[in-house]
């Protein structure tokens, strides 16, 4: 009897225990037939879970075909470009110790070591020098194939830092190259080392609620300059350069424009962070990510704010499917945009390099090109959700395909062709923007938006100059940028304590800076 009574018991026991296996999300959406061996590529990135799906239907059913094997996706998504970036170095600085650790001839793992395996200009010892030298030598890896997305100066950096390696395409693929320049308006398209690849082209520009522009008065934005204006007050949605790649590289353009408009970059870079900081006095939102700037301005939190031009386009569209018109408009800024690419990288150590080639070939074959930009539907295209992106490749811009693109006509070839990018005025510069805004934009951020409403009530930047010196001040100037740059960089004469204590002291000037404007504002100087 005892035995008996024990049964029920143990029945809802093992019904809790097989609970977390039943409600444990598939793997993959495909289903294998057979008892046939799956393989698995693993993918970082920040893509959507709708552009995913579409990469795991189309490439799984390319590799079935074209291999007789079967493959699953496993996709890792730990936040945004910044927080991956920051996931790979971590992970790769742990498996280089334990692979270092494992060789004790070598000596002891320490400081210096850690500081400088993944920078050629941080080694300055025989033992870094020796370190570097065994880290690019290895095959350590972290357990992933492949980094998507992010944009080009990241892939760069990864490439620069020892963690991509060659996916081999130019040597496996000569004719994807025909296709596909090296550069356009100044920005790579594609490592000549095969260390990355751009698969996509990228514009930014400005996406605004046709509602609540009504509201506001005025004419549409064409201009960046138009979102510093006093009648978007607490209106914008922007993106945290910190958090966000996308939007980092968005506000790096438009200091470059201001450059190219004062054909002097010292004067460029004050017009740039001047811009810069009216955009986010007007901001009304600061998220995360730059497709949350999107979600803000189509369901009106906000009237405008800065868009990536498929987040932008995909958005209008939808809102033309849903009301018959569109509710939101993307418009790239005259003069004022570039075209860059979204690319694709091999890491060290991959743990299968052969599919994560396949994966690479796909992504630039006619194919994997088309799946981005047709229609959903579409023959060769998505299943049903949308990619709307463009495809690198220029021979895929033919009269008759553009009739089947997301947005016919659509060529950001052309519609970037008025601006060139320079890296040599603002590419070393790239950090150090993003590390200036969070200290004078963001951490300030209620300061600053004080100052320039009472700068706007004052009667606009123009009947107060006074404040609007204290509101424009810098910690530094272009011409003081490599100096700016050094001071943020830890190495045996700085410590990690100084850095902190200058990044500090930008952010405390800067709201000391904006208290002061604001009182000017007041008095009406």
């Amino acid at each position: 009897m005892k035995n008996k009574a024990l049964i029920p018991v143990l029945a809802l026991l093992a019904a809790l225990l097989a609970l977390p296996f039943c409600l444990a999300p598939r793997e993959s959406t495909r289903q294998l037939t057979g008892q046939e061996e799956c393989e698995t590529l693993v993918i970082i990135s920040s893509h959507n879970k709708a552009l995913r799906d579409e990469y795991e239907a189309a490439f799984t059913k390319w590799y079935r075909e074209k291999y007789k094997k079967e493959i699953r996706i496993d996709f890792r998504n730990p936040g945004g470009t910044s927080d991956i970036i920051r996931y790979i170095a971590d992970r790769y600085e742990t498996e280089f110790r334990r692979y270092y650790e494992a060789h004790p001839e070598w000596g002891k793992w320490n400081g210096a070591i850690r500081s400088s395996f993944t920078d050629a200009r941080a080694c300055r010892t025989p033992e870094q020098k020796a370190a570097r030298k065994r880290f690019l030598e290895s095959n350590v890896g972290i357990g992933i194939d492949l980094f998507a997305g992010g944009g080009v100066f990241n892939h760069e950096q990864t490439a620069a830092r020892g963690y991509a390696a060659d996916g081999g395409l130019i040597k496996s693929h000569p004719e994807y190259f025909k296709h596909i320049p090296p550069a356009f308006g100044g920005d790579k398209l594609y490592s000549p080392k095969g260390e990355f690849y751009g698969v996509v082209l990228s514009t930014f520009g400005i996406l605004y609620n046709t509602a609540r522009l009504k509201e506001l008065k005025g004419a549409a934005p064409e201009r960046w300059d138009d979102l510093g204006d006093k009648r978007f007050f607490n209106t914008l949605a922007v993106a945290d350069p910190t958090k966000s790649g996308s939007a980092n590289k968005c506000y790096e353009i438009m200091i470059q424009q201001c450059m190219a408009r004062a054909n002097d970059p010292v004067k460029g870079w004050y017009d740039g962070m001047a811009l810069l900081k009216k955009i986010f006095a007007n901001a009304r939102t600061i998220s995360d990510s730059a497709g949350q700037v999107v979600r803000d301005v189509a369901c009106g939190e906000a009237a405008a704010g800065t868009a990536i031009d498929t987040y932008g386009i995909s958005e209008m569209l939808w809102s033309t499917h849903v009301f018959g018109q569109p509710r939101c408009i993307y418009v790239t800024p005259k003069g004022g945009t570039a075209v860059s690419a979204d690319p694709v990288q091999m890491l060290r150590g991959a743990p299968n390099p052969q599919a994560a080639k396949a994966f690479l070939a796909f992504l630039l074959s006619r194919e994997g090109q088309l799946l981005h930009c047709l229609k959903p539907g579409t023959p060769g295209g998505p299943g049903k959700n949308g990619i709307n992106r463009p495809p690198v490749r220029k021979d895929l811009y033919t009269p008759e395909l553009q009739k089947k693109f997301f947005l016919p006509g659509y060529n950001p070839y052309a519609s970037g062709a008025d601006f060139v990018y320079r890296p040599q005025w603002t590419g070393r510069y790239y950090s150090l923007i993003r590390v200036l805004l969070r200290t004078v934009v963001l951490e300030p951020h209620q300061e600053l938006k004080a100052a320039y409403a009472a700068i706007i009530k004052a009667g606009g930047p123009d009947k107060v100059p006074r404040a609007m010196e204290k509101f424009n001040a810098l910690p530094f100037s272009y011409t003081e940028a490599s100096q700016a740059r050094a001071l943020l960089r830890v190495t045996p004469e700085r410590s990690a304590a100084q850095v902190s204590g200058t990044l500090r002291q930008w952010s405390d000037q800067a709201r000391a800076n904006y208290k002061e404007a604001r009182r000017l504002a007041e008095l009406g100087q």
